[in-house]
């Protein structure tokens, strides 16, 4: 009886709609892998449930389109914990690209257009967008192209770490560009590109170059 108990509240608490597991697979016959991924054939569902129960581990079907199905025994709570984990810890990796926002005027002085132009760096450097919006007041309206040449500047103030989406853009008292992270390269493959070529490597390459051509001409 308490053997029994134990198979009936293992295969509840672990029952999920993405994968048929124990008394879930009804097929005729399915091809049984092992735990540690040893092939031990085709069989009907009965004898490899039963193979599971006496291995006290989960039939599940992991490949449910195969002729005949795959089914693999595996301890599926154990499965899904790791699984979980793994998921977990991708989200925790995955970087969310967001749009910052840097906001002036077109009368801002330098300290502040450099304290903005570092915020935006920053943003840039974390690998976000940014949007470097200028808003025009009252008779400012009459000067936009102010704005478009501080917009243009602060764009060209971080051509090293971004690339400029659009030009500049009027909307209603806003003027806006978006700016874009620049790929970070490779260090190992900015390191061959910056590192100079000694005499030897260069006869050597001339020489494996005269080879080809000479090969190319007798053919």
């Amino acid at each position: 009886m308490g053997i029994r108990y134990h198979i009936v509240w293992r295969c509840f608490s672990i029952s999920n709609p993405a994968h048929q597991i124990n008394e879930e697979i009804r097929d005729k016959e399915v091809r049984l892998v092992g735990e540690t991924g040893e092939q031990l054939g085709i069989m009907s569902a009965a004898q490899a449930l039963q193979m599971a129960e006496e291995a006290e581990l989960d039939l599940v079907k992991i490949s449910p389109t195969a002729t005949p199905p795959v089914c693999k025994l595996m301890d599926y709570g154990k499965f899904r914990f790791e699984q979980a984990k793994r998921d977990k810890e991708a989200r925790k990796n995955q970087h969310v690209v967001e749009i910052k926002e840097i906001r002036m005027s077109p009368g801002i002085d330098v300290a502040d257009f450099n304290v903005k132009l570092r915020n935006a760096q920053k943003f840039l450097a974390e690998g976000n967008r940014v949007k470097v919006t200028v808003r025009f007041r009252g008779r400012e309206m009459a000067h936009t192209e102010i704005g478009r040449d501080l917009l243009i500047k602060f764009a060209e103030q971080c051509a090293e770490v971004a690339n400029r989406e659009k030009d500049p853009k009027l909307d209603g008292r806003h003027m806006s560009i978006f700016l874009a992270p620049k790929a970070k390269e490779d260090p190992k493959k900015a390191k061959a590109k910056a590192k100079p070529q000694t005499a030897p490597e260069a006869a050597d390459e001339a020489a494996e170059e005269s080879k080809r051509k000479g090969e190319t001409e007798n053919a």
